[in-house]
């Protein structure tokens, strides 16, 4: 099983030199751990809280459980003993050395709001998501994806180029370690025991055992609303709870890293704009997973393709900035006109509108929706259309057409 490398590579062992503290979060099974011990030296310790003993010493005793491990140490599953952060303050205030402690967790549900309280200005924290099709595929150094004409002829040298079929096969199969090293061979037994793995372990301690069941039809439910505009009611009736319920449930999801928001574009010379968001999931193989497409043709020709599409495309985009550990200013705009465009990026103080399209050979008119921006107080940058062409190219000078392949 060969090891993949990570985009986050560099950045972990430059902050590492800065800050004594690193604290890595994302969803299960991304590979924070394997990462993390990858780029270890020996003298480094290894204690993970799974470990049911040490997780015990680490919350009933913190300040025993540091006396017994050598620094530098990696702490894995840290958000079983969140008491260990203000233990790990003192010993920071104190003068640790800069990369003295390693931090994995892979629920966000407390431990974030802790670990911000204990160790602010204390801590790098980083955002490690699944695999980018970058890692998975391409070579050398990838960077956020932006409108540049420079930039982008950039990635046409690190990413590898996929046709229609193919990109359906990567949103299929999913960007998760375990299935995309080899590890493990069978994709539905994998989403299956991971699914378990996470309502048994991160969500049973916050709602009811019999909801179990439902919580896993509710994750179906919200599978079928991908790039959707978020509706609680409709989920909630679907399943069969409250709204409250379906509200709450929402807030585990978006906490675990299972679905993330795209919000609303919005300012004050641009009033009549819809303010719900737009939810999807990170990872598309469980999406496909649990909307019960069997192989990557039927997804591509199913009722969902656009819609996996635009997730896929959205996630990858995201992920070009987490694994440069950057904020992406990332939305979406429709208006009371049903005006729309389905992506947003501001940068360097000017807009950018991304539109996603299926086609080899989009429409020009598509980015008729790109001059609403125009009555903006923001700048309007160069657009682009993200779409299925083989090779990257332009409508005119100033909207790009980039192949889905470039993110």
């Amino acid at each position: 099983m060969a090891y993949i490398k990570r985009d986050l590579e560099e950045k972990i062992l430059s902050l590492s030199s800065e800050y004594a503290a690193i604290l890595i979060t994302g969803p299960r099974q991304v590979g924070k751990t394997t990462v993390l011990r990858q780029l270890m030296h020996d003298n480094r310790t290894y204690v993970t809280l799974d470990d049911l003993e040490e997780r015990a010493m680490a919350r009933n005793d913190p300040a025993l459980f540091l006396q017994m491990h050598d620094r530098p140490i990696l702490i894995d599953e840290v958000q079983y003993a969140p008491q260990l952060f203000s233990y790990i303050k003192i010993e920071i205030d104190n003068g640790a050395k800069p990369g003295s402690f390693w931090l994995t967790g892979s629920q966000a549900f407390h431990m974030m709001e802790l670990a911000q309280e204990s160790l602010a200005g204390r801590v790098a924290l980083l955002h490690m998501p699944s695999l980018s099709q970058h890692e998975i595929y391409g070579s050398g150094i990838s960077a956020p994806f932006t409108i540049d004409l420079n930039s982008l002829k950039e990635r046409t040298k690190t990413h590898a180029p996929a046709d229609m079929q193919e990109i359906y096969q990567r949103i299929w199969k999913g960007s998760m370690p375990g299935l995309i090293s080899g590890r493990f061979s069978d994709r539905d037994v994998f989403y299956s025991s991971y699914l378990q793995t996470y309502i048994d372990r991160d969500v049973s301690e916050l709602i009811h055992l019999t909801d179990k069941l439902i919580f896993r039809d509710f994750i179906r439910a919200t599978a079928c609303r991908i790039g959707q505009l978020l509706n609680i009611h409709d989920i909630a009736r679907d399943v069969g709870v409250s709204d409250d319920t379906a509200r709450r449930w929402l807030q585990i999801l978006e906490k675990s890293d299972i679905i993330f928001y795209l919000r609303p574009y919005s300012n004050n010379l641009l009033k009549r704009t819809v303010k719900t968001p737009k939810m999807y999931f990170f990872d598309t193989g469980l999406v496909a997973y649990l909307t019960k497409y069997s192989s990557s043709e039927i997804l591509a020709n199913g009722a969902l393709n656009g819609a996996i599409l635009e997730n896929y495309v959205v996630s990858e985009l995201l992920k070009t900035y987490q694994n440069d550990a950057k904020e992406c200013l990332l939305w979406y705009y429709r208006d009371k006109e049903m005006n729309e465009i389905d992506m947003i990026i501001e940068n360097d103080g000017m807009l950018h509108p991304l539109e996603i399209k299926r086609s080899v050979n989009p429409g020009n008119e598509l980015i008729g929706a790109f001059n609403i921006l125009n009555k903006g107080s923001v700048p309007r940058g160069k657009g682009a259309l993200l779409c299925m062409r083989p090779a990257l190219s332009a409508v005119n000078s100033e909207n790009y057409i980039v192949p889905i392949w470039m993110i």
